[in-house]
């Protein structure tokens, strides 16, 4: 018997190295966190009923380590320690009968529980007040220093206190916390990925590591990164008592503290509250994979000391595992409205955080090629909350030769119609705008609640509705007739009389609502917003569409017989004959306002060396282009990639077809004239960040409706910045060029004057 618990530890430690070189070093996990955790767990619990058969090398005695060597090594004034896990009540009960016997019979144990960020660790260090160095935990005895790229982090403080009159700050002290994206933030990251036709980041934990690994800082600041401090690694000075107390005195310092945690007075109360919690980690604003439950009393937690790696005084309940994995088994393929296709993974069936899943996303094809993944392939699997179950990569070590490669089909599986991938796009489409996938799709977005809000036409409704014939595109709701509809199984008098009303009212919605219910690829209500502004129907949006289109091919004819075919050897000649190929993203935003452009011009193509007539040719057809395209180029917030695709969408014949059909039923499409209540803010342009008192939406209305204009980016064309509580990065840029940042109080006093 103790040669076979002697084995299984040996074998227990052999297989615990060997995963930790594979996540840690090849960067390649074969198994996931949670069955990580109960080999390490079983590990433990063996080496503590004998531990005479404990190795010197055991991992349970190792911290695993985020060392990079692009980095300076700074060491810690104390241990970073990690801590020990448990998965069910017993195992806190335990926990504590363990801890009771090492204290005082009489001894009253409270607690601090706070939920378990899943960020990067860190490490800071602030001397009279100011922030000297950070580091990651690395080792727990060194870290890699990240001074730089921590400093770049708006939730952590460069100076303390952050309000001095919460007392002076101790001349040394060194805090930890944790550095995460909140799930928003992660979720604009991915926007702005996919604007620029980049993948998708799939984790936020390891998206965060490598955004504070940047060797540029500015890289850094780019991400928006949050930092919460829960603990004081050492002092100078300081007398502090209690995790309770310390938390307080971090929060009047100006540390960002997590403000969920809560002072239980027992056990009782700790399990009490821990149902709740797992109830509600999905409407955290971060990502949590359990609750920290620490002993409130330093003189307890002092006495109780350290085992191993892990200080006994505190432990890390984890809820049930959001990962997992399992066979990928097959392929389905999807077809959205805008045409994009997208894989996803059938999977062996596999219980995550208390559901079956069987399909997992698989987001786009060059996201498969880039992490490698393949038919027959075991998988990791997470899933959290509402969010669609997604494949984080293939467990290499798991393969055996079967499996074979993913790649994008060549036809679309709807309608065999050829499938394409636009230049630096990630994603291929079907082009067929009457492909019958896209068709439904579009008609369930047109419909939806966030678009024209038609109440009782729901995918069923659609698909009888396709099936039949009534409808083919969106116009054709809006010719709907009671008689055939009652001619149709399911569809009662009161049913079809509702569904008629419904259509009716749709068509008096707003003209920016109108555009946002088209679906066009990258225009959501605040881009509609946009648009709605500055065009007062949709007629002037074809018309100008219509004329950038004229004037691009106009400079396409001009360009095209100066240009090779063929590639040349030079990568910046090719670049070159790239932007000349796409002038309405490359050289439009480019020289929109150069009072110089035929010397700009020139300087550019200089490489081609063209002759002056050709030069004075395309200097004319790119003038012609920049004017027409001057009226979307010019709106604030409005991208090179939004501009093609507003000019591709309103020139699409298809498109053209569904409009006209759309106002001959007497849909709205023109804006209504805003009704101003003033006049101050007239020919002013606003940009709002961080926290108002109310809403910013009111702000922005409050604004329009006083003559001025808000638009999301900061240019030298903005008028104002209005910085609330908490405001972003546009401040810092603001500054930078000099554009006024005043206060909300402050723009009530401009609209008053």
């Amino acid at each position: 018997m103790s040669e076979d618990i002697q084995k299984r530890v040996a074998q227990l430690s052999a297989d615990l190295h060997h995963h930790n070189y594979m996540y840690h070093v090849r960067n390649e996990p074969v198994i996931t966190d949670a069955e990580y955790n109960r080999l390490f767990r079983e590990l433990q619990e063996l080496e503590a009923q004998h531990p005479e058969f404990a190795q010197a090398d055991s991992p349970t005695q190792r911290v695993g380590s985020d060392l990079s060597g692009d980095f300076p090594k700074v060491r810690h004034p104390a241990p970073i320690l990690s801590l020990s896990n448990a998965f069910d009540e017993s195992d806190l009960v335990n926990w504590e009968e363990r801890n009771r016997r090492l204290l005082p019979a009489d001894a009253q144990l409270q607690y601090v529980l706070q939920p378990k960020l899943d960020g990067l660790a860190i490490v800071i260090t602030y001397e009279d007040g100011v922030l000297v160095r950070a580091a990651t935990r690395g080792n727990g005895e060194f870290g890699d220093d990240v001074t730089a790229n921590v400093k770049t982090i708006r939730s952590v403080p460069l100076r303390i206190p952050v309000d001095p009159e919460r007392g002076a700050a101790p001349e040394r002290l060194v805090v930890r916390g944790e550095i995460l994206f909140h799930n928003e933030a992660f979720l604009e990251l991915n926007r702005e990925q996919e604007a620029q036709g980049l993948p998708a980041y799939v984790n936020a934990r390891n998206t965060a590591s490598g955004s504070l690994k940047q060797k540029d800082s500015r890289e850094t600041a780019k991400r928006k990164l949050t930092a919460y401090v829960y603990a004081i690694v050492d002092s100078d000075g300081l007398d502090l008592e209690s995790e309770w107390e310390t938390l307080q005195f971090l929060r009047d310092m100006g540390f960002n503290v997590i403000t969920e945690a809560a002072l239980c007075e027992d056990l009782a109360d700790v399990t009490g509250r821990l149902p709740d919690w797992e109830a509600r980690r999905d409407d955290l604003p971060f990502e949590i994979d359990g609750m920290v439950l620490k002993v409130d009393s330093f003189a307890q937690t002092s006495e109780l000391g350290v085992v191993g790696k892990d200080p006994r005084g505190a432990i890390a309940y984890k809820f049930p595992a959001e990962e997992a994995t399992t066979k990928l088994v097959g392929l389905t393929i999807g077809v959205g409205r805008t045409g994009k296709v997208t894989p996803t993974a059938q999977l062996e069936p596999v219980f995550i955080g208390g559901v079956t899943v069987s399909n997992a996303s698989l987001h786009n094809y060059e996201q498969v090629a880039a992490l490698d993944i393949r038919q027959g392939d075991r998988v990791i699997v997470k899933r959290s909350g509402d969010v669609i179950p997604y494949v984080i990569g293939p467990v290499v070590g798991a393969r055996d030769g079967s499996e074979s490669a993913i790649r994008p089909p060549e036809s679309c599986p709807f309608c065999e119609t050829s499938l394409i991938q636009p230049a630096g796009a990630v994603d291929w489409f079907c082009p067929n705008p009457k492909c019958p996938e896209r068709v439904m799709r579009t008609l369930e977005f047109f419909v939806s609640r966030v678009a024209m809000d038609i109440e009782g036409m729901g995918p069923q409704t659609i698909a009888a509705l396709i099936e039949v014939g009534l409808i083919e595109d969106e116009a054709d709701i809006f010719n709907l007739d009671a008689e055939p509809l009652l001619a149709l199984e399911g569809f009662a008098e009161k049913k079809v009389e509702n569904l008629l009303a419904s259509i009716e009212t749709a068509k008096t919605r707003s003209f920016e609502q109108v555009l946002t219910s088209l679906g066009i690829d990258g225009i959501g209500s605040t881009v509609a917003g946009l648009l709605t502004d500055n065009f007062s129907s949709m007629q002037n949006l074809l018309d100008a569409a219509a004329e950038i289109q004229s004037a691009s091919e106009s400079f396409a004819q001009t360009a095209e017989p100066l240009l090779p075919v063929e590639p040349t050897d030079d990568a910046a000649t090719d670049r070159l004959l790239s932007r000349l190929r796409h002038p309405l993203t490359e050289l439009v935003p480019r020289y929109l306002d150069a009072a110089d452009l035929g010397d700009r011009l020139a300087r550019l193509l200089k490489p081609l060396h063209l002759s002056a007539d050709h030069l004075s040719a395309l200097q004319d057809a790119l003038s012609r282009l920049i004017a027409a395209s001057r009226p979307l180029h010019s709106i604030e917030g409005l991208g090179p990639v939004l501009v093609e695709n507003i000019v591709s969408w309103f020139t699409d014949d298809h498109n053209q077809s569904v409009l006209a059909k759309m106002l001959e039923a007497g849909v709205n499409m023109r804006a209504e004239e805003k009704i101003l209540s003033g006049s101050g803010l007239a020919g002013k342009t606003f940009v709002l960040t961080g926290a108002m008192s109310v809403p910013r939406g009111e702000i922005k209305a409050l604004v329009e409706a006083n003559g001025g204009k808000v638009t999301g980016s900061v240019s030298k064309k903005t008028s104002y910045v209005v910085a609330g509580d908490a405001p972003g990065s546009k401040v810092d840029k603001a500054l930078k060029i000099k554009v006024p940042v005043i206060s909300e109080d402050e723009l009530r006093a401009l609209i008053a004057l």
